[in-house]
């Protein structure tokens, strides 16, 4: 685990919350590992029934910029703690609520594709970011993005990179809800709590059910991502959108 991911329980209920507010919640590879270790206890923990996924002020601006930058140092076969932690979503057999405020960007967006509830902001800001950085799309977005809000505004959002608000998320399909900024936590943690008091092996199966027919599709396509991402990631034109933007930054 890290600092910067913090779990706690609530009767039934684990909440796995990104700190690392200074950043806007940027994801490290200690991050990752830390979200899915938390998934992998949650999973093992029969008194769990529900994992809320929170940040704060922000949900997650996305995979911290430098870590990418350092891409090229790593063994290409590394597969990534990211990809790791979207394996262990999407083998989580138990329902995930996430609350999103503020920044959701990159795999802060595509990783709502796995949760079973989303609750936004009516004034999140959404994105995924990819073509922006040279990159393509993850998480089985390139499939689930389309499926759940439609090709045509699938399409622009993950080609032009275009930004969207929480209310724009919940209009779509992609959020169950958007509400007040400061309603998002209390009204997430009421859903999850409703979904924990349901009769927990009732809940798993439905999901399982819900979910099993489209499984094999959605590996194959995160599968395939992987592979496209990996080589984008490396890249002299992603390493250069890298650098552009690391050096606005500083």
């Amino acid at each position: 685990m890290t600092e910067h991911v913090l779990t706690e329980r609530h009767g039934a209920v684990m909440t796995i919350r990104l700190n690392r507010p200074e950043k806007k919640n940027a994801l490290t590879r200690d991050m990752y590992r830390g979200m899915a270790a938390g998934l992998h206890a949650a999973a093992a923990e029969d008194a769990v029934h529900v994992v809320l996924l929170a940040g704060g002020a922000d949900f997650t601006a996305g995979n911290d910029i430098g870590d990418f930058a350092k891409a090229g140092e790593r063994d290409p076969k590394d597969p990534g703690a990211a990809f790791d932690f979207l394996e262990a979503i999407l083998a989580f057999q138990k329902p995930v609520v996430a609350a999103v405020r503020g920044n959701a960007v990159g795999i802060g967006t595509t990783m709502l594709l796995h949760c079973d509830v989303v609750v936004a902001s009516e004034t999140a800001r959404l994105m995924m970011p990819f073509t922006r950085l040279a990159l393509c799309p993850e998480a089985g977005s390139s499939l689930l993005m389309p499926a759940r809000v439609g090709p045509a505004i699938a399409n622009w959002w993950l080609l032009a990179s275009a930004g969207f608000s929480g209310a724009d998320a919940a209009a779509a399909g992609l959020a169950t809800r958007a509400v007040a900024d400061d309603e998002v936590e209390a009204t997430a943690a009421q859903m999850a709590a409703t979904l924990a008091a349901l009769p927990p092996g009732s809940v798993q199966e439905s999901k399982r059910l819900i979910r099993a027919p489209h499984l094999d599709a959605v590996k194959a396509a995160m599968a395939a991502e992987r592979v496209s991402f990996g080589e984008r990631l490396r890249s002299p034109e992603a390493q250069a959108a890298f650098a552009g933007f690391l050096k606005k930054a500083g």
